[in-house]
C-alpha cells in the first residue's frame, strides 16, 4: 500500500502538472492524468499490442493446394511450405501437375482424450465469461457478487482451484438434481466423482461452485437481467464439467508425396459426444472427419493451384487474453485485476470493442512519454519485481519492509528526474493527445477513489 501510494501519487502529480504548466485550460476542474503501478503496466499491455498491429507491413506470400479423390471423397492438401514469389510456386504447380497422382506417406489417426477444465476460480471467472459469454470481467465478477449474496453461488474471489476435502460435492450436485441441469445431474450422481484439480490454493476459500439449483424462469424472475442467468449457468455446468469424464477424440493426420514434394491435410473426429462436453459445450471442438486411407495409396489429383496471400498483423489483446497476461506478470490479485482494467477505461486510456481492447490517443501517449523518462514504471516486470519482493516479505525470508520500500523508492526517485528534465517535451505530447480526445468527443473524467 504505501509503495502503490507513493508511486502513484508522485507520478499522476507530475504527469498532471505537467499537462497544467502548458495548457492551464486543457484539464477540467477535479480531472487528472494517472498512473498507477498495476493500472499502467496493464495499459503499457493493451498499447504495445496495439503498436505492433498499427507498425505491421503486410508481405505478400504464396501457398500451393491441391484436392485429391479418396474413393470419392474429395481431401484437400496444403502444400508444407509458403513461398515469397509466386514463380517459385508454380514452378512446383507445373511438376504437381504433370505427376497426375499423390502417394500417402502418413495416415495417422490417434485417439486421445479431452480432459474437462479444472475448477474455477476468479480469473477463470472473468475470462471465460468474456470469452463465452462477452461480458466484461469486471460486469462478471458484480453479477457473480450478487449471485453469491443471494445464496446461488460461493464467494467468487478466489485463487483456489482444488476442491477441499471437506467440501462435500455428492450434497452439491443433490442440490442441483431439482434445477435447469437436473438431467446430467442425475447421471453424475450415478456414477463415481472424481473432480479434475488445478495446482493453486490460497487457503481462504474453495473454488467457485453453485449452492442451489435454480431454474432460468425464477432466477430471472428475481434479477430481470439475463447475464445473472448466464453466469449462475456458466458457474454451474463448469461445476459439472469438472467431476465429468473427459471426452473422447480422434486426432487424423494424413500426408501425401508429390514428385518430391509433400501436402498435408488434418482432421479431427468426435469418437462420442459424451463426457463433459454434453454439459460443457464452450470447449467443443469442430469436426473435420478426413477418409480412412493406408501407407503406399495411390490418389488421383484432381485440381492444383496457387493462392496469393498477405501476412496479418496481430490482433488486438483480447479482455480474456490481458487477463492471462496479468496473471502471468502477477500484476494485480485475482481479485483487483478486473478493476485495473475498468480504470484504465474509465480514465480514458483505452476501451473495449467486440471483446479487443483498443488504446485510446490519449493512453498511447501516456505509454509513449513514460516510456521515454520511464521506461521501467510501464514495465510488467518492474510490477513482477515488486510482488516478488513484497512476497518473501510475508514469507519470513531475508527481506524486510523498509529494504524494499527503499529499493523501489531510489528506483523511482532517478526516473522522476530524468522525468522532470523533459517537462516541455511530455507537456507537449500529453496536451497533443488530450486535445485529439477533445475533439473526438473523449471527455476528461473526474478524479475517484
Amino acid at each position: 500500500m504505501m509503495l502503490d501510494l507513493t508511486l502513484g501519487a508522485v507520478f499522476t502529480r507530475a504527469l498532471t502538472l505537467s499537462v497544467e504548466r502548458s495548457d492551464r485550460k486543457i484539464l477540467s476542474r477535479g480531472s487528472f492524468l494517472s498512473y498507477g503501478p498495476c493500472q499502467t503496466p496493464v495499459l503499457n499491455l493493451v498499447v504495445r499490442r496495439a503498436l505492433e498491429r498499427e507498425n505491421f507491413k503486410p508481405e505478400k506470400y504464396y501457398t500451393l493446394h491441391i484436392i485429391v479423390d479418396a474413393n470419392g471423397n474429395k481431401i484437400t492438401l496444403n502444400h508444407d511450405g509458403t513461398f515469397k514469389a509466386r514463380q517459385d510456386a508454380e514452378k512446383i504447380l507445373d511438376v504437381v501437375k504433370s505427376a497426375g497422382s499423390a502417394k500417402v506417406v502418413i495416415a495417422n489417426y490417434q485417439e486421445e482424450a479431452l480432459s474437462p477444465p479444472i475448477p474455477l476460480d476468479t480469473i477463470e471467472l472473468e475470462r471465460r465469461a468474456s470469452k463465452f459469454l462477452n461480458i466484461r470481467p469486471k460486469a462478471a465478477l458484480d453479477i457473480a457478487e450478487e449471485l453469491y449474496r443471494h445464496g446461488y453461488i460461493s464467494y467468487p474471489r478466489t485463487e483456489t482451484t482444488i476442491y477441499p476435502q471437506t467440501l462435500n460435492l455428492k450434497q452439491i450436485l443433490l442440490s442441483l438434481s431439482h434445477g435447469e441441469h437436473s438431467d446430467y445431474v442425475k447421471e453424475l450422481l450415478n456414477s463415481p466423482i472424481r473432480p479434475t484439480r488445478g495446482d493453486s490454493n490460497d487457503g481462504a476459500h474453495p473454488p467457485i461452485y453453485p449452492t442451489k439449483g435454480v431454474g432460468r424462469r425464477e432466477l430471472l424472475r428475481y434479477f430481470k437481467n439475463e447475464r445473472y442467468w448466464r453466469i449462475y449457468d456458466l458457474v454451474v455446468r463448469h461445476f459439472l464439467a469438472t467431476l465429468s469424464p473427459p471426452a473422447r477424440v480422434e486426432r487424423q493426420k494424413v500426408v501425401v508425396e508429390v514428385a518430391g514434394h509433400r501436402f498435408n491435410a488434418d482432421g479431427l473426429r468426435i469418437i462420442e459426444r459424451g463426457g463433459y462436453l454434453v454439459i460443457y459445450p464452450f470447449e467443443s471442438p469442430s469436426e473435420r472427419v478426413l477418409p480412412r486411407l493406408r501407407v503406399g495409396e495411390e490418389l488421383r489429383i484432381e485440381k492444383a493451384w496457387v493462392e496469393e496471400r498477405e501476412t496479418e498483423p496481430p490482433p488486438y489483446l483480447s479482455e480474456s487474453e490481458l487477463l492471462r497476461l496479468m496473471r502471468r506478470y502477477g500484476i494485480g490479485t485475482d481479485a483487483t485485476m478486473q478493476d485495473h482494467i475498468h480504470t484504465n477505461i474509465i480514465r480514458g486510456y483505452f476501451r473495449v470493442r467486440n471483446k479487443q481492447c483498443i488504446p485510446t490517443p490519449l493512453g498511447k501517449a501516456v505509454i509513449s512519454v513514460l516510456s521515454k523518462t520511464g521506461g521501467e514504471l510501464i514495465d510488467p516486470w518492474f510490477r513482477s519485481r515488486m510482488e516478488k519482493a513484497l512476497m518473501e516479505i510475508t514469507r519470513g525470508g531475508s527481506l524486510r519492509p523498509g529494504d524494499v520500500l527503499f529499493t523501489f523508492k531510489s528506483e523511482a526517485r532517478k526516473i522522476y528526474e530524468k522525468f522532470s528534465s523533459k517537462q516541455s517535451e511530455v507537456a507537449m505530447e500529453l496536451v497533443k493527445a488530450l486535445k485529439e480526445s477533445l475533439s473526438k468527443g473523449g471527455r476528461n473524467r473526474k478524479a475517484s477513489n
